[in-house]
């Protein structure tokens, strides 16, 4: 395995973890690199990198990220978040696997890309639920606002930085479980 395999690996991971927050502003930040060739795409995969893609992610991704703000409407996506995150963390996954075998690419597009995606999604519908229960919704938009801004970092660490995409994911998921340690 060599360090481009590595890296498109680590990218994929960190885009799909970041679905787990917001499923398009990862697809979107991925059709924008592509679009202006910083990183390359499964060939399978190319059209994430076009114009029309990048339009039509760039308008769901505005309207996800406003609906959150919308009390009631933030539930409702939550609900339809979750097997999309799935899909989302499969896309991104299987289009940043450059030289890797097609059965591979599915394998880890599946395990990886599916996984933590809605591993995170799981827990971001948690955390909403919860804010929602003892806040009456008054703290959605602070939760909103923080899962947010984690797809931007994780999105932005994952096409520049991936490996420390990857070391953020980690972390990430360890502060949320010690918090829900500690909330039991």
């Amino acid at each position: 395995m060599n360090l481009e395999t590595i890296l498109s690996i680590c990218l994929g991971i960190g885009l799909a973890s970041a679905s787990g927050f917001r499923v398009f502003l990862p697809v979107f930040a991925l059709s924008l690199a592509s679009y202006f060739n910083v990183i390359p795409l499964n060939e399978s995969w190319a059209w994430i990198g076009g114009l029309p893609a990048l339009i039509s992610l760039g308008v769901a991704m505005v309207f996800e990220i406003f609906g959150y703000y919308i009390p009631f409407i933030d539930n409702l996506l939550d609900t339809i978040a979750t097997p999309l995150a799935a899909i989302a963390g499969f896309v991104v996954m299987s289009s940043t696997m450059v030289d890797i075998s097609p059965t591979m690419t599915t394998i880890l597009a599946i395990i990886a890309g599916s996984g933590s995606a809605t591993a995170f999604q799981g827990l971001t519908t948690t955390t909403r639920l919860a804010s929602s229960v003892k806040t009456a919704g008054l703290g959605n938009p602070v939760v909103s606002t923080a899962e947010t801004g984690t797809a931007i970092t994780l999105s932005s660490l994952a096409i520049f930085l991936p490996i420390v995409a990857v070391i953020l994911v980690v972390i990430i998921f360890g502060v949320i479980y010690w918090i829900f340690k500690k909330l039991k």
